[in-house]
């Protein structure tokens, strides 16, 4: 697998990475299977990829629970990325947790879950209304102090916040969701990413399952799934968006591709500092999701994806 490094001096991680929130949190609830689960997480890091993305908040701490018996004993193999900034409560809802007293024991508590003595990289998930952005940064360089995180990763943030939070302690990363179907952060933030030579870590990059190929109307979301509540997996737009994805197909099918492919492919070229997480239950879809490093696009490839229409529904929470 090809390489990057998180920030200027971190540490070498792959360029497609492995976003473990839907083996316990959020995705088709009936389909979930806790050892199948961690045989997957042991299975990606195999087959190369060593940057794994949870998050405290998934399932109330489950998530990183799982993570956490994944590594038990490879722990060197991996670069774990956690975060804070939201508090996942019981009922799977999410709220902003921001305050310093709030992030200091959420990365004491992700400690405990991961079982491990530090974090790789840890994210603030989301900039609390309630909390300015250089209070809750702070909080955090005070736990890169103490030794318990090493490097750290901002949230989806306006240039001119970034700059901010970068005053009080450098970042090593920033998150964003961007893919073929949310395309916002390509003016402002993937530039001041090459910039400060950030790693880009993309979230959704498959679209949440729309840009996969596998999914034909809406009935083809499991029952519970959190997708039935976004607005573009609505009956009215998921129509309109299965369309956008059939193009994305007709661009595979020139290269013996699949949809999911063709659409890392276009992140990746990006920038050697973009690393994509998609996120997976299954062997095969891993496997066919790492065949995306190989797939070249053309300028004819190129050319037919820039000008797909926008999709239908507001971006996802």
């Amino acid at each position: 697998m090809r390489t990057t490094t998180l920030g200027r001096d971190g540490p070498v991680v792959g360029r497609l990475g492995l976003g473990a929130m839907g083996l316990s949190y959020r995705y088709a609830p009936a389909l979930r299977d806790r050892n199948k689960a961690v045989s997957l997480v042991r299975e990606a890091m195999d087959l190369g990829v060593n940057l794994i993305e949870t998050a405290g908040a998934y399932a109330a701490g489950g998530n990183e629970r799982l993570i956490g018996e994944a590594v038990r004993g490879r722990r060197d193999e991996v670069v774990l990325c956690t975060g804070g900034g939201l508090h996942g409560d019981a009922d799977g809802s999410l709220r902003p947790a921001g305050a310093p007293r709030e992030l200091r024991a959420a990365v004491d508590e992700s400690l405990r879950q991961l079982h491990v003595d530090h974090i790789d990289l840890y994210l603030l998930r989301r900039v609390d209304p309630g909390v300015p952005l250089e209070e809750s940064w702070g909080a955090l360089a005070e736990q890169v102090w103490a030794g318990k995180i090493r490097m750290l990763g901002l949230p989806v943030v306006t240039v001119e916040q970034a700059r901010a939070a970068e005053a009080v302690h450098g970042a090593a990363a920033m998150a964003a969701e961007v893919s073929l179907f949310t395309r916002c952060g390509l003016d402002d933030v993937v530039p001041y990413a090459v910039e400060r030579q950030l790693a880009l870590l993309v979230g959704a990059p498959l679209g949440r399952g729309l840009l996969t190929g596998t999914l034909a109307r809406p009935e083809d979301l499991p029952p519970g799934d959190w997708r039935r509540t976004q607005p573009r997996f609505a009956p009215r737009a998921i129509r309109h968006n299965f369309a956008l994805a059939r193009a994305v197909a007709q661009v595979a099918d020139r290269h013996g591709a699949t949809p999911a492919q063709v659409s890392l492919a276009w992140l990746l070229r990006l920038g050697e500092h973009v690393v994509p997480l998609p996120g997976t239950r299954a062997w095969d879809h891993l496997t066919e999701n790492l065949g995306a490093e190989r797939l070249r696009l053309t300028e004819q490839d190129l050319t037919d994806l820039e000008f797909l229409p926008y999709p239908s529904g507001a971006p996802e929470t």
